[in-house]
């Protein structure tokens, strides 16, 4: 089972009752909404997502809404 989520990634946890392509599309949301976005508040600080469209910044510790996934989102 280790290696089931080793190979789809944040997928893994779906089973292959969902198809290859949604399960993708979720891994390519996963990996981005996961690192560290570049915060409003402090140029060389970084913010984490907290919760669906909730913020903090780790450098000064600021909570703050946004959007939902990625912070410098391209329309």
């Amino acid at each position: 089972m280790g290696s089931k989520t080793k190979k789809i990634k944040a997928a893994g946890k779906f089973g292959s009752g969902y198809g290859m392509r949604v399960r993708n599309e979720y891994n390519s949301i996963e990996a981005v909404q996961r690192q560290r976005q570049v915060s409003p508040f402090y140029a060389k600080g970084r913010a984490k997502r907290m919760a669906a469209g909730i913020w903090k910044c780790l450098k000064t510790g600021k909570v703050f809404a946004g959007p939902a996934y990625v912070l410098n989102s391209k329309k």
